[in-house]
């Protein structure tokens, strides 16, 4: 089995290979034309299945040394072909650090800002909103959420007016845990979203029985978070060997594994897996690329996970 470093190195995701030889750039841009995209219902417009996640590795002081590391992945993720970047107020710092990178390195435009508003009553919800435009130094978010639902109907009722002044692009709701499924699924059916944000992994599969299925009903598109099940899954392959016929459908670690078999389902937009490693990125992208795995093929990998 191939290291996530290794496997890095095969998409040419390695910190050295930010700055290419013009073979290597059109090699690369021959990779980023291929990466796997999906339409939003709402639109039509394209995003690519793997996106990223800034739930705690974003959230820092930006010192000369971590600024580097993350103005090296936000780099690679554009320079690979990725577009969505997720945050919220709850993640600390992320916001800032986000707006500050992207400024910086001149990749705003490149980027799919989504953000969220986690807050009670209409005034704080504007306050909030407000505050992450500034935070992330840009004058239109791309997809702004309710965080988990808190205050749904308040701040919706904003939302749509913020899009139809042009502030938002998309509006969504967000979750992370089967227990709110109920409430999710009462407000895909009374409110009219672009997107849904929810918990969907290969051991967290409750999502498929009728929130994924409403969501196409409804012509919404689906961010999956929690895609390696808050990290549970590599403990469970830790030491374990990939399997060789994981070939069949492109996958060269272990977190392409199980990022293939959530994209794999074609009511998911994009996963939004978090990192602030270089390599890991260029790995989690690599599962936007290639074969995806069809429904036998998933089911054997539910099976051959469930018995480790």
């Amino acid at each position: 089995m191939m290291t996530r470093r290794e496997a890095a190195k095969l998409i040419g995701g390695t910190t050295a290979g930010l700055l290419l030889p013009a073979d290597a750039a059109h090699a690369q841009a021959k990779r980023e034309s291929s990466m796997i995209a999906r339409a939003i219902p709402s639109s039509g417009e394209k995003l690519p299945v793997i996106g990223l996640g800034t739930w705690q590795v974003f959230d820092v002081n930006l010192t000369p040394e971590n600024e580097k590391q993350l103005g090296e992945v936000l780099s690679l993720f554009v320079k690979l072909g990725g577009r969505v970047i997720d945050s919220s107020p709850m993640y600390g710092r992320s916001e800032e650090v986000i707006g500050a990178l992207a400024t910086k390195l001149g990749i705003r435009e490149k980027l799919f800002l989504a953000t969220k508003v986690w807050t009670r009553g209409k005034q704080a919800g504007i306050e909030s909103m407000e505050l992450s435009l500034t935070r992330m130094q840009t004058k239109r978010i791309d997809l702004m959420q309710v965080h988990n639902l808190v205050d749904v109907e308040t701040h919706l009722a904003t939302m749509r007016d913020w899009k139809a002044q042009g502030r938002f692009r998309y509006i969504g709701v967000t979750h992370y845990n089967e227990s709110a499924f109920s409430d999710v699924e009462k407000i895909l059916r009374k409110e009219k979203l672009d997107f849904l944000q929810m918990n969907y992994s290969i051991m967290e599969r409750e999502a498929e029985e009728r929130i994924l299925p409403l969501a196409q009903d409804r012509q919404v598109a689906v961010i999956v978070n929690r895609p390696f099940g808050g990290g549970d899954l590599f403990s469970r392959v830790r030491s374990k060997a990939l399997p060789e016929w994981t070939a069949e459908f492109d996958s060269r670690s272990w977190a392409q594994f199980f990022l293939k078999w959530i994209t794999a389902y074609s009511g998911v937009t994009c996963a939004i897996p978090a990192t602030n490693k270089p390599d890991h990125l260029a790995d989690n992208l690599h599962a936007a690329t290639g074969q995806l795995p069809d429904a036998k093929m998933r089911q054997r990998m539910v099976e051959f996970v469930a018995a480790l």
